[in-house]
């Protein structure tokens, strides 16, 4: 028997999603705000985007270097015109501010919409689709094309559909489960190139899915973000004078290791395993002086320096810390880690010059001439020092030529 052809009321509908798709519509916001590559890298690229689907105004940022999640976020919520009117904003640290982000996206709406009967009625399009949906797929590469209303034959995999809710959405999920509610309802999509089709229930699942997993991602961050295998790899791009890399591979240690020190574990660690910590730690504090972010870099020095304690490790953390200190016209506060690497058994012929450089700015020609004698008994060619002793002899003048010709110097 011929199967009867369907009637206009029950062919599926398709509708071009050309008028409310949002490709790039958080890089053109970006364009308008001058704090926006600092925002990104404070509080997350796409934390700061989640920032914008919700409302949420950041009005201040404290930033904790340290222990980045304990930073400040002071923001407020609805629209700017109410906010300017004297809206108290709140405060929260950094991870319950983004925790606060992924509770209200992943909130589901429990009212009913009805399905859009035309491609001009764009609003009912992006109501039927979902606001936060149209502007959280373009985050992680879905561009959406179409959507299709009514049963066209086919059907995704029963395992691609979301589980069952329980709570507050279990009667939404029950009309989805029903029919009631969306049913027959597809998005298509292109991802990475490919054209997909997702139920849009289904779709709106994977989109909660990846938001979820943002914040999955960062809590489990902090465990596993010390990889001591990266040291390798950074001494390798330091060597090649390829900074950014090394603070890729290791600009995520600082604040899971200052707080890792003071756990139980952290006092049991071994000093083959202290010592390359902080070999990396060297190496990503370096990196920042090179990047400009020297105060960055002091803090990163003196973590390491936690975890070498003593001995050539300690001597080398001291050494860069002084040179970085040094390099931003801190001589005076130089001086006393250049001291302290000497103490560690840190090599003259690298700490001598610059220890007698800082010497030299605080004036102390003395002194800063007894560590260029002992850098070039160190083995440190003289055309390496040569401008800072004449600089030192000439500030010494009359009483040092009396000094060598006493006991006969060169």
């Amino acid at each position: 028997m011929p199967t009867p052809p369907l009637s206009d009321e029950n062919r599926p509908r398709e509708f071009g999603l050309d008028a409310v798709r949002t490709d790039g519509w958080f890089e053109r916001i970006g364009e308008g705000i001058g704090s926006f590559q600092a925002l990104c890298e404070i509080i997350g690229e796409r934390f700061f985007a989640f920032s914008i689907i919700v409302g949420a105004r950041i009005t201040a940022l404290t930033v904790d270097r340290r222990n980045p999640d304990l930073s400040l976020v002071d923001f407020v919520v609805g629209a700017r015109e109410v906010a300017e009117e004297g809206l108290e904003p709140q405060r929260l640290t950094l991870a319950d501010f983004r925790r606060r982000l992924v509770g209200a996206l992943l909130v589901e709406d429990d009212r009913e919409v009805p399905a859009p009967q035309r491609e001009t009625e764009i609003e009912a399009i992006q109501l039927y689709i979902g606001v936060r949906y149209l502007l959280l797929a373009p985050l992680y590469g879905y561009s959406l094309r179409k959507l299709v209303l009514g049963r066209d034959g086919e059907s995704l995999h029963p395992s691609s559909r979301p589980p069952p809710v329980a709570g507050a959405n279990a009667g939404r999920a029950e009309r989805t489960e029903r029919g009631d509610e969306g049913a027959g309802a597809h998005l298509v999509v292109l991802h990475d190139g490919a054209e997909e089709k997702h139920e849009l229930d289904s779709f709106r699942f994977r989109v909660r899915g990846l938001v979820r997993e943002e914040l999955d991602r960062l809590s489990s961050g902090s465990r596993s973000a010390i990889d001591l295998s990266k040291v390798t790899d950074a001494e390798a791009a330091a060597q090649s004078g390829d900074w950014p890399r090394v603070i890729q591979l290791l600009g995520t240690w600082p604040a899971p290791l200052a707080i890792f020190l003071r756990t139980p574990e952290g006092q049991l660690l071994t000093p083959d395993a202290r010592n390359l910590i902080a070999r990396g730690l060297a190496l990503l504090g370096s990196a920042c002086v090179h990047m400009g972010e020297v105060e960055q870099a002091e803090e990163v020095f003196r973590i390491g320096i936690q975890y070498a304690q003593e001995g050539m490790a300690a001597a080398d953390l001291f050494r860069r810390l002084g040179q970085a200190l040094l390099d931003s016209d801190r001589p005076g506060e130089a001086i006393g880690p250049l001291r302290r690497a000497l103490a560690f058994g840190g090599p003259p012929a690298l700490v001598m010059p610059p220890l007698a450089r800082a010497l030299m700015r605080r004036r102390k020609f003395v002194a800063a001439y007894a560590c260029l004698r002992e850098a070039l008994e160190a083995g440190v060619p003289e055309r390496d020092v040569a401008d800072e002793l004449r600089s030192t002899e000439a500030a010494l003048g009359l009483p040092l030529l009396a000094w060598k010709a006493r006991i006969a110097l060169p």
